[in-house]
């Protein structure tokens, strides 16, 4: 049976599916309900769903899409990559040259295994870093998102934090006995009981939150001084805040990388690499199992050296200053009718945050979200056609194939979204 509308394809969708979504986020209950929009298709920097309706799209898949929806060159390598056949459980030679690509760009990064989320590469990370240093315990920050795996899920941020879960069900105390949660930019006293210490060296599950002078050195001094691994997730960053990811950008090496998202071309990937003596505890040439029947799949290879092929050092510097110019168009218009707003941007990243000081960590965060405020202003920009993450802990994601014509649409759109925003708060 075939639908029309987006309230039927959710209403069915609801009998098949927990909640509708198959990720907590799109349900739209973290922006105060609605219908979700389900994308039929997607072109350039707009995605259309399924009563026609065009939207201008800040998701990009959170970021995944870097070049845009539907890119020629993303879509041409995944045709070819198809006809060739879609899976095989044997090596291919996408996998060597997305290795390739991915260790030249990361100085330290030696060696890489590929699998299949971003979920996998840091749950797979962790067991790596404990079975290097024989240790069992962990580091994170609060308001980080790792994945879903249980070790990572506690004090998590993204779709954990936008539906004020504590952490989640299901977890037994005995999977996070060894994690120790802390507040982000505040290096730690670690001990020698610790394996390795997880962070994203520049936070986007928490809104966006970068890293305070001296913090990611004093994580790389304290892992050095006790013999812990420092690990970087740049599912987000990688390849999205520059050539090389956060790492190269800000200048501090960690032992191990994640990374996902933009390195699939839009298909499901994960990465994890690192230091070559850390690396080679894997099976099949050491103790630590990590497996995956799709990992290294041929299309999504394909898919991923297509957009990395595509982003060099001029691509980065133009989609950063688009990023800026969202940033500062939104500032202005928010300002001109009384909204207190923080706009941080780092590189083509950018956040929202509907109060006038800058945020340091998750508390802050949450305070900020605490307003209430992103959730008006999501539903009037979506009914404007302009679509942004249904959460207040997500970033904007600007893509390559943002025009300076949509930059200036979108602040014009945000005007009068802003003026309706204001209206209803002063109706409260």
């Amino acid at each position: 049976m075939r639908y029309s509308t987006n309230q039927e394809y959710f209403d069915r969708a609801v009998e098949l599916i927990p909640g509708g979504v198959n990720s907590p986020v799109r349900a739209f209950k973290s922006v105060g309900g609605g219908t979700p929009y389900f994308v039929a298709r997607g072109q350039g920097a707009y995605v259309y769903d399924v009563e026609g309706k065009k939207y201008l799209d800040y998701v990009q898949s959170y970021g995944a899409s870097i070049l845009g929806h539907a890119h020629p060159g993303v879509t041409a390598a995944i045709v070819e990559a198809a006809q060739a056949g879609s899976t095989f459980g044997a090596p291919t030679p996408n996998e060597v040259y997305l290795a390739e690509l991915i260790t030249s760009r990361v100085p330290g990064c030696e060696m890489l295994r590929l699998c299949s989320s971003g979920t996998e590469a840091t749950m797979s990370a962790l067991r790596v870093a404990r079975g290097f240093t024989s240790r069992s315990k962990i580091v994170k920050f609060d308001g980080c998102y790792h994945g879903h795996s249980d070790a990572l899920l506690t004090g998590g941020g993204s779709g954990v934090a936008a539906l004020s879960l504590p952490d989640s069900a299901g977890v037994p105390h005995g999977a996070v006995a060894d994690t120790m949660v802390l507040p982000y930019n505040e290096v730690p006293i670690l001990n020698e009981s610790v394996a390795a210490v997880i962070v994203e060296p520049v936070a986007a599950n928490m809104n966006l939150v970068e890293p305070e002078p001296g913090f990611l050195e004093g994580l790389r001094r304290e892992c050095d001084r006790v013999g812990a691994l420092l690990i970087f997730d740049e599912v987000i960053t990688g390849f999205r805040v520059g050539y090389g990811g956060a790492s190269l950008r800000l200048g501090v090496r960690p032992d191990l990388w994640c990374f996902g998202k933009v390195i699939g071309g839009g298909l499901p990937v994960g990465a994890f690499g690192g230091r070559k003596d850390v690396m080679e505890q894997l099976a099949p040439i050491g103790p630590v199992y990590q497996a995956g029947t799709l990992a290294g799949n041929p299309i999504a290879t394909a898919a991923g050296i297509a957009a990395l092929s595509a982003m060099d050092e001029a691509a980065y510097l133009k989609l950063e200053g688009r990023a800026k110019a969202l940033a500062d168009g939104l500032a202005k218009v928010l300002a001109e009718v009384g909204i207190a707003t923080t706009i941080p941007t780092f590189g083509p990243l950018l956040g929202i945050y509907f109060i006038d000081s800058k945020v340091r960590n998750y508390q802050e965060s949450k305070a900020a979200a605490a307003s209430g405020i992103y959730p008006l202003f999501f539903h009037a920009m979506l009914k404007r056609g302009v679509a942004l993450a249904p959460g207040s802990y997500e970033v904007i994601f600007p893509s390559l194939a943002h025009s300076w014509e949509d930059i200036e649409w979108t602040i014009d759109i945000a005007g009068g979204a802003a003026g309706e925003v204001a209206e209803s708060l002063a109706g409260h």
